[in-house]
């Protein structure tokens, strides 16, 4: 039986839009920004935020896809505020120098969305020296996010409306190397699985979304941090690996045939 348009205790189903699920919202005056949004999710994230009226810096590091997106939004919505600014969240020196010309703007932030990624990548180590996957997935976002605390916390003091954190997680977080994520052994290539490295860059997007929660509400700051899991999307993160994902059992699937011989 499918149960792709069983309609949820929010009255969406998983075959509800992004524009059916956001219409009415009017989220003028508020900022966010979108990381990997040149294409698939993060696109079409940047494209609804803008349409309600959100002022949208999408993070990409790729600028000339940045600016072709940023183009065709405008073009369906003319009165979208969009910016592109370079991120390079492989590269611990480009997510610095992202966060410092993002705050010397002087903008308010009261979203962050960090959605770039990279999915079962042979092994390579990033400009940093740490494994690819964790250094793009996690560490990346990780430091941006910190980065880009302070400006959030002035945001909610300022306005008084809560802010959000959100990691793109993902189900797979459950599927990591047997022992965890291996804080000791990132960057060894010797048991090197492609689909466990991901798995645990996933499991550290969750971890990192539950700190923040709790460090928020210790604080007393209202900003709400929520790791998700997207579904099934067969964006680039998919093709990139020559291979189209019907389902996540399929991609379960996979993953266990990853990990024969680990």
């Amino acid at each position: 039986m499918c149960l792709c348009n069983t309609k949820g205790s929010s009255g969406f189903s998983s075959s509800s839009t992004a524009d059916e699920v956001t219409e009415g919202i009017d989220a003028s005056g508020l900022t966010a920004i979108v990381t990997g949004a040149s294409s698939g999710i993060g696109t079409e994230t940047a494209r609804v935020l803008a349409l309600r009226g959100v002022h949208v810096t999408i993070a990409v590091r790729n600028m000339a896809a940045g600016q072709k997106v940023r183009e065709a939004i405008v073009k369906e919505i003319p009165e979208a505020k969009i910016d592109v600014m370079e991120l390079d969240l492989s590269s611990m020196a480009s997510v610095r120098r992202f966060a410092a010309e993002f705050n010397s703007l002087g903008h308010p932030l009261n979203i962050l969305i960090n959605n770039a990624g990279i999915m079962g990548t042979p092994f390579k180590l990033s400009q940093d020296n740490i494994e690819l996957q964790f250094a793009t997935n996690h560490l990346g976002h990780f430091l941006l996010t910190n980065l880009l605390l302070d400006t959030m916390k002035k945001t909610y003091y300022k306005s008084k409306k809560e802010g959000r954190i959100v990691n793109v997680s993902s189900d797979a977080h459950r599927y990591t190397y047997r022992e965890g994520i291996r804080f000791d052994r990132i960057s060894d290539e010797k048991g090197y699985s492609s689909f466990f490295a991901y798995c645990q860059s996933k499991l550290a997007n969750l971890l990192h979304s539950y700190e923040l929660a709790r460090r928020f509400k210790e604080e007393g700051v209202e900003i709400t941090a929520n790791s998700v899991h997207p579904g099934v999307i067969i964006s680039n993160v998919f093709h990139r690996r020559g291979c189209c994902i019907g389902s996540f059992d399929n991609l379960l699937c996979s993953i266990a045939s990853a990990s024969q011989g680990n």
